[in-house]
């Protein structure tokens, strides 16, 4: 039986969000202390827990605020701090490609403990977040000055097979380990009555950042031009800085505004299941945990065929992909789902099936698998040192 590892997780913010890396990052830590892992953290969050090591906040004005629009908020290292956070450490992971990772590695290193890395941070959603996503050179500058921090790693856990493609394609020379961050027991198929005031009302669920590169416009715009448009209902589930434009496009194309809603977990299993359809229109997406937790409990998705979205890879048939940035054919394929139920419901069961090789338990033991690797390698590696320092003497 092997050993329970203590594990360090690096990331910049570890409290409650609507970024869906913290969301993951929770669930894992979560995930493994269950399984007997001692593990600690490294973040800027303030939480008052003797697992938990609490550095600096970034804190300059305008940056600031437009990270924490998305949902987030950065780190400044403190080197006493995460020393005593990485002692007796077998591993520490880094979540994030930033300051806080990069004086962390190097700790690592000169500590002489294993380490290994997640790429959950896509430079085209920065440039986005910008308004600079259609400038290219400075997409591939971001892969590149993130490709001297990952290149340090001997192991990074990739959340989809795009994103893997992506960086091998940008010479990223790591084991690139593909791990799904996993949908949690509690997502499942459930019997939900539908609010009183939406009994009528053919219900689309979308579950993101409001931010432009999750196109919730072009949704909004699809149902707007619709022959379906005064039947449907939206419901758009998150938070972000692109919501007051959302809901002035919603006035103006939808026959029933749509409604806005940043829930708990157990109100968006609610949600889910009352739902008739799931779009996911995003542009950029490493793996879109949203969409996952929604067809694991059977609600049928319509997704962006964008390459640089993992998401198209869940799609079943082709009926469940729409052309990129093509509202028409978004519409075409909404109308095609309320127009054959019979097919959706046929789909709704695949779905189910399909979602259980994305089962939280199964994802952790490939993250178990990895760090024991790292874990394994840095002994070896550390006792040939030792061996060669003997020798030398």
């Amino acid at each position: 039986m092997k050993k329970k590892l203590n594990i360090t997780l690096v990331i910049d913010q570890f409290g409650e969000t609507s970024n869906g890396t913290t969301v993951t990052t929770r669930r894992l830590a979560e995930n493994l202390t269950k399984r007997g892992h001692h593990v600690r953290i490294v973040t800027s969050s303030d939480i008052e827990d003797d697992d938990v090591y609490v550095v600096k906040k970034f804190n300059l004005p305008i940056l600031k605020d437009i990270i924490a629009s998305q949902g987030m908020q950065l780190a400044i290292p403190v080197k006493s701090t995460m020393v005593k956070a990485f002692e007796k450490s077998d591993v520490v992971h880094f979540l994030m490609p930033f300051r806080l990772s990069k004086k962390g590695k190097e700790l690592c290193d000169k500590m002489n403990i294993a380490s290994t890395a997640a790429f959950h941070v896509q430079p085209e959603n920065i440039t986005s977040t910008l308004s600079l996503g259609k400038v290219k050179p400075l997409t591939e500058f971001i892969y590149y000055d993130f490709r001297r921090f990952y290149n340090k790693f001997d192991h990074i856990h990739c959340p989809s097979n795009m994103i893997k493609h992506e960086l091998e394609k940008r010479n990223y020379t790591a084991n690139l380990h593909v791990i799904s961050n996993g949908i949690t027991p509690s997502f499942t198929q459930q019997n939900v009555e539908k609010p009183e005031e939406l009994k009528d009302k053919y219900i689309i669920l979308m579950i993101a950042r409001f931010s432009k590169e999750k196109r919730q416009d072009l949704l909004i715009k699809a149902i707007g031009k619709s022959k379906y448009n005064e039947k449907i209902q939206l419901i758009l589930c998150g938070k972000g800085p692109w919501e007051k434009h959302l809901q002035k496009l919603s006035k103006k194309y939808l026959k029933n505004s749509a409604i806005f809603k940043f829930v708990s977990q157990q109100e968006l299993q609610k949600i889910i299941n009352y739902s008739d359809l799931y779009v996911h229109s995003s542009d950029f997406d490493i793996e879109a945990i949203g969409c996952m937790e929604a067809f694991t409990c059977g609600l049928v998705p319509i997704i962006s065929d964008n390459k640089l979205v993992a998401t198209n890879q869940f799609a079943l048939t082709d009926k469940c992909l729409f052309k990129t940035g093509n509202y028409k054919d978004l519409k075409n394929k909404i109308e095609y789902m309320i127009e054959n139920p019979q097919i959706k419901n046929e789909l709704s069961t695949q779905y189910i099936e399909s979602s259980k090789k994305y089962e939280i338990e199964k994802c952790i033991d490939q993250m178990e698998e990895m760090f024991y690797q790292a874990y394994e390698e840095n002994l070896k590696k550390n006792l040939k040192t030792e061996m060669n320092k003997k020798s030398f003497k």
